[in-house]
């Protein structure tokens, strides 16, 4: 339980917004997803939502952005979520 990480800053639209979902279809209870992307992957936020995912994006800089996903209510992935956004 914990960290999923994928990669997908090297694919092209639409590709890494299939495999960000395809992942969190079956991200287990206690797991959180850490997306690396060379976007900020705006239109994915809007499915989040409906979808009942939180999340938290930060740049890395201006072609590197760090998302971090979790299930909203899942306590355990909040938390180890939270231990992970802490500066």
């Amino acid at each position: 339980m914990g960290e999923r990480l994928l990669d997908v800053s090297a694919l092209e639209p639409p590709e890494p917004r299939d495999r960000v979902v395809a992942a969190l279809e079956i991200l287990a209870d206690g797991e959180y997803l850490r997306v690396r992307h060379r976007r900020e992957p705006l239109l994915l936020y809007p499915w989040l939502q409906e979808h009942g995912f939180a999340w938290h994006t930060q740049a890395r800089d201006i072609t590197a952005f760090e998302i971090i996903v979790w299930r909203t209510g899942d306590a355990r992935a909040t938390a180890a979520a939270a231990r992970v956004l802490k500066p």
